[in-house]
């Protein structure tokens, strides 16, 4: 078991389709096989709570606050995915503790590779269609030097567990 220390909160930013939910919860599982205490938090998982009709605001809002929420707790590290704009990860930075250890992994994939993504899972609705994928990466690439970048990935040049170990070692080394 991982001795007890600051918490700490691993953001794993990305636009639509770049493998975030796949990444977050390959970390988690990694830092569980490792006996850490973890929560994963996925924007999706929240949006999905408030279907059928989801306001976008409102999930963003209620992720920020679930991811607060975990922190206040025992858990060890909390694992965030899903912000994509600099305001998006501003609301959920503002949930969180000044003494957390932050580290924000930016996962960036192409557009086809996330397009290849998007069109093989069914579960997918909006994100799906190519125009609307499209703009969310091209919006997610202007905003994209607005982020902090404590770890920058591509979600295509690696599995997920290779970029997982990447994560939890950069975790592992990181002092913030």
């Amino acid at each position: 078991m991982t001795a007890p220390g600051r918490p700490r909160l691993v953001v794993i930013v990305g636009p639509i389709a770049a493998g975030k939910s796949t990444l977050a919860g390959e970390v988690g599982r990694r830092l569980r096989e490792r006996g850490e205490s973890v929560a994963v938090v996925g924007l999706d998982t929240v949006a999905e709570m408030a279907q059928p009709t989801v306001d976008w605001d409102w999930v963003h809002e209620v992720h920020a606050q679930l991811v607060g929420a975990w922190l206040a707790t025992a858990v060890r590290t909390v694992v965030a995915e899903g912000p994509s704009t600099p305001a998006e990860l501003d609301l959920l930075m503002r949930c969180v503790p000044g003494d957390v250890a932050v580290l924000t992994v930016v996962l960036v994939t192409r557009y086809a590779i996330a397009l290849e993504r998007a069109l093989q899972d069914s579960a997918r609705g909006l994100s799906r269609d190519p125009d609307f994928l499209r703009a969310d990466h091209d919006r997610f690439e202007r905003g994209r030097r607005h982020l902090p970048c404590d770890l920058a990935l591509d979600g295509a040049v690696a599995t997920p567990s290779v970029l997982a170990e990447h994560v939890v070692d950069t975790l592992d080394s990181y002092r913030r």
